[in-house]
């Protein structure tokens, strides 16, 4: 137990491996969703649901255990929601690529990803990230997870005329969402322990009596990966032809990733002055994951918002990210188990935690134009468009032009120059997908 808390610092921390313990149960069921969900959009696109399934559990659990034992932060890692969309309905579906080709292309970004981390060039591009557009990152990530919880929950739906709209409010699972909501925050005010945790098991074991939720059993025998173990086509990944492919793989995971950890670790307080003192390691693990997954047979893993769940359940060490590990590979042989949570029970987790993150917004300088309006962008781009890079993109892009319009060129890092110009080719010549 004394070299658990000198190893990972769980005093310094002001944690302890109960709370730890807790907080990584608490990401992993608000996260255990990307089990099931993963394999039926990958199995879109041809590849073999039960195969994707295992390589799910064996690169999320790998990736978060390097995640925690080596860069000691309490960040989850798991296969990308929207990159997996793009793999599928893009790049298989739409252009005509095998899955096999595709996963080439996932595995050259995770080369390039690996690239740039060993040189550090991301770590420069990561204190590079103006003040400013850093805080909108956290706040923006909070405005995401919004949109995801209340889509989860029922509460926002899809219209044609509107885009979203109020859902059915009778409807059983936003009932559930929403007592489950003012339960969280009820017993988390109160200061009582694993607040996030109860009302999620609670919302639970209410779906079975008024959710029509159904049990299916505990324990189940992992099936085989073999039909998508190594079966990545480089080759064809070379071809001219999906060089986009490659470069808008890389692009998202490069910022889609950083400002999630970025965004989770400022939650936490893990930043000194700005900054992620284990950063590198902590990218080291993320590009380490999507080399994994290419291998295994899943598009690319990247870090997980979901993580702040966690965060706010007390999570500060490496520890909460090996326990979420150890509960990935558990749901090899629990798969039955895992999946009676419904969305709608973790849904009010998320919206509590991201009613917290926008608090950060606070800190920005009101007063100056040219930093707000970046940083609003940066926030409201995230869930307007689905996709945590586009809102770090636009930031940077606006950062750079208002400063410049401005007579403040001086001011801008050359990386902010750098990533404005890049994001600017890729939406202009290579377009938004």
């Amino acid at each position: 137990m004394d070299s658990i808390q000198r190893y990972f610092g769980l005093d310094a921390a002001g944690t302890n491996l109960r709370t730890e313990v807790l907080a990584g149960v608490t990401t992993f069921l608000t996260m255990a969703y990307i089990i099931f969900v993963n394999p039926a959009i990958l199995g879109d696109a041809g590849m073999p649901k039960d195969a994707v399934f295992v390589a799910t559990c064996i690169v999320a659990a790998l990736a978060s255990l390097i995640m925690g034992l080596y860069a000691n932060y309490p960040i989850a890692l798991a296969p990308g929601m929207g990159l997996n969309a793009y793999f599928a309905y893009t790049v298989v579906k739409g252009m005509g690529f095998t899955w096999q080709a595709a996963l080439g292309a996932v595995f050259i970004s995770g080369c390039l990803f690996m690239i740039v981390t060993l040189f550090r060039v991301r770590e420069v591009i990561v204190n590079g990230i103006p003040h400013s557009i850093r805080i909108a990152i956290t706040g923006g990530i909070g405005l995401f997870l919004a949109i995801i919880s209340l889509k989860s929950a029922g509460i926002v739906v899809g219209n044609p005329a509107t885009l979203v709209t109020l859902g059915d409010l009778h409807s059983p699972h936003v009932v559930l969402a929403v007592i489950g909501f003012f339960a969280i925050v009820t017993l988390d005010h109160l200061k009582v322990r694993g607040a996030i945790l109860i009302g999620i098991i609670g919302v639970t074991v209410l779906s079975f009596f008024f959710g029509g939720n159904q049990f299916h059993g505990i324990v189940s025998a992992p099936p085989s990966i073999s039909p998508t173990l190594f079966q990545l086509d480089i080759r064809a990944a070379l071809s001219s032809g999906v060089l986009n492919v490659i470069l808008v793989f890389f692009l998202v995971e490069l910022f889609d990733a950083t400002g999630t950890l970025m965004g989770v670790a400022n939650r936490a307080g893990l930043l000194v002055e700005g900054k992620m003192h284990r950063l590198n390691r902590a990218l080291l693990a993320d590009s380490t994951a999507i080399l994994a997954g290419s291998m295994l047979g899943t598009s690319s893993t990247t870090a997980y918002i979901e993580s702040a769940s966690g965060v706010q359940a007390g999570g500060r060490t490496g520890v909460t990210a090996i326990t979420v590990a150890v509960l990935f590979l558990a749901a090899l042989f629990f798969a039955p188990l895992a999946g009676v949570v419904p969305g709608y029970a973790t849904a009010p987790a998320l919206l509590y935690v991201s009613c917290l993150m926008l608090r950060e917004m606070l800190d920005l300088p009101w007063d100056d134009a040219t930093e707000v309006v970046p940083a609003a962008l940066t926030a409201l781009l995230m869930p307007f468009t689905y996709s945590i890079a586009n809102g770090v993109a636009f930031g940077f892009i606006s950062y750079a032009g208002l400063k410049l319009l401005t007579g403040q060129a001086r001011k801008v890092k050359l990386v902010v120059w750098i990533i404005a110009a890049i994001f600017l080719f890729r939406y202009f010549y290579l377009g938004s997908e």
